[in-house]
């Protein structure tokens, strides 16, 4: 898959509330402040009018899809924001001329997720120097003069604590073998991801990682790729799948190959996945968070950007310039607190 593609764009929990963010500026130089207590928090009461913009690639996954519902249903919260959507597209000349359009039509903040950080690093730019603050969502822009804040997902947590629970379960079992299902190679948030899974295992010297298959972020390749990991290893006590999609094509190749000896994380937080932890009665036993409600904090941070309200519960005078959220565990213990986040 082409980087370009939302597969390179991947999934802790926690939407920020706007009552945790301070008065904005449109670029990243400070600006003449006010004293905190004239600075009126941001809240759920309405305030200024704001218009924000979004654009995100093309929703072609089911995370992708999540981060649009969240923003719209986080949108439609607040009577003071209205919501200019593009419609998404993961070429990236489309989605710069979709973000040109949002400029020229001067909204008062842009939150973009851009299907290719890179390549729309310039049109963030031009965004900041009209005056328009920009909130980058998760896949990253190449200059920090190109956004205002960014909110995004830890994808070397994900594998980290991917990594943590694996060896917390197999601890206690000598020559424990573990195998994983990456994503695309290729990407950098795959190495990210890899990278922690491999650091966590380091803790676990009774644990080795014996086979890795690289996938494609959907149905047919997980259920490919699975099935030949299957093929080369006849028996191990754990998988690590790092998307909850193609987890689904996952979970059908082990199936029919009648295989149950060992237990699976996912990653993502899929509604799919949290069924079946619930059910608790197939291999997985976890998934590792990368939250879609991610958007929904892009539209609080947005919203007190345009409405320049400083909050409650933080001395600094404007909000943070990024937002690192958590991979939480999912397992049938906690499910219930995070199956409302399951996306579809």
């Amino acid at each position: 898959m082409p980087e370009t593609s939302r597969r390179g764009l991947l999934f802790g929990t926690a939407a920020v509330s706007a009552g945790a963010l301070l008065t904005a500026c449109t670029s990243n130089e400070p600006k003449k402040t006010e004293p905190a207590g004239n600075s009126a928090p941001a809240d759920d009461k309405p305030g200024k009018a704001v218009t924000i913009g979004f654009a995100g690639p093309q929703a072609d996954h089911g995370w992708l899809n999540a981060i649009n519902v969240n923003a719209k249903s986080r949108a439609e919260t607040y009577s003071d924001v209205t919501l200019e959507i593009t419609e998404g597209s993961n070429d990236t000349a489309a989605q710069i001329g979709q973000v040109k359009t949002l400029i020229n039509k001067k909204v008062d903040v842009l939150v973009i997720l851009p299907a290719d950080g890179k390549a729309l690093t310039q049109v963030g730019l031009e965004a900041m120097k009209a005056g328009i603050p920009v909130v980058n969502l998760d896949r990253i822009f190449a200059s920090p003069q190109a956004y205002r804040c960014w909110v995004g997902g830890d994808n070397y947590g994900m594998g980290l604590n991917a990594g943590h629970y694996i060896g917390e379960q197999l601890k206690d079992k000598p020559n424990a073998k573990v195998v994983e299902l990456a994503g695309i190679d290729n990407l950098e948030l795959t190495k990210q991801r890899s990278q922690g899974f491999a650091d966590a295992l380091k803790n676990y010297s009774n644990i080795k990682l014996v086979a890795r298959q690289a996938a494609d972020f959907t149905v047919e390749s997980g259920q490919a790729k699975m099935a030949q990991l299957l093929q080369a290893q006849k028996q191990f006590d754990a998988l690590w799948n790092h998307d909850d999609d193609q987890g689904v094509g996952a979970l059908r190749a082990i199936k029919q190959a009648g295989r149950d000896e060992f237990i699976m994380v996912g990653g993502a937080g899929a509604k799919s996945a949290m069924d079946a932890i619930k059910a608790d009665n197939s291999v997985i036993k976890a998934t590792v968070l990368y939250p879609p409600t991610m958007a929904a904090s892009a539209i609080d941070l947005a919203r007190a950007l345009g409405q320049s309200k400083g909050i409650s519960g933080l001395s600094e005078m404007e909000i943070p310039t990024s937002l690192t959220l958590y991979s939480a565990v999912v397992t049938k213990d906690n499910i219930d607190q995070y199956l409302p986040t399951g996306f579809n």
